[in-house]
């Protein structure tokens, strides 16, 4: 009885990606969603100047700052986290391309999915500006 081994295919591939973009779409639409009906029991009758914007009242500034909100379970910290995981989500689809192309091995597209993620990581921590 011999046993066949199942290859993983482009089309595989492009479906798991598929799927991870889509997940993490709607699960950061449900977090953002459920953190802005949070905030909304929580400030809902609260007036807001527009006019007026105090940097100083801004406490979630790090994405340390608000993981540590969120456990909380403060509304802008939940929505702003659901944001986070959108923008991460991308990010997640090109660590997915880098480890579908080391299994082909396709080493040219594994360098080069690397050198866009160093640069997403660079950006998001603020680059090289001081």
């Amino acid at each position: 009885m011999i046993q066949e081994t199942k290859h993983i295919t482009d089309k595989d591939i492009q479906s798991l990606v598929g799927n991870l973009l889509r997940m993490g779409v709607y699960i950061s639409m449900g977090i953002v969603i459920l953190g802005g009906i949070i905030y909304l029991f929580d400030h809902g009758a609260e007036k807001i100047d527009y006019a007026v914007f105090d940097i100083n009242k801004v406490s979630l500034k790090t994405v340390a700052a608000i993981f540590a909100e969120v456990i909380t379970f403060k509304g802008v910290a939940i929505v702003q986290f659901g944001l986070l995981m959108l923008i991460f989500t991308p990010i997640a689809r090109v660590l997915m391309a880098v480890i579908s192309f080391f299994i082909e091995k396709d080493y040219l597209y594994v360098l080069i999915g690397l050198i866009v993620l160093a640069i997403i990581m660079v950006s998001l921590s603020g680059g090289f500006a001081h």
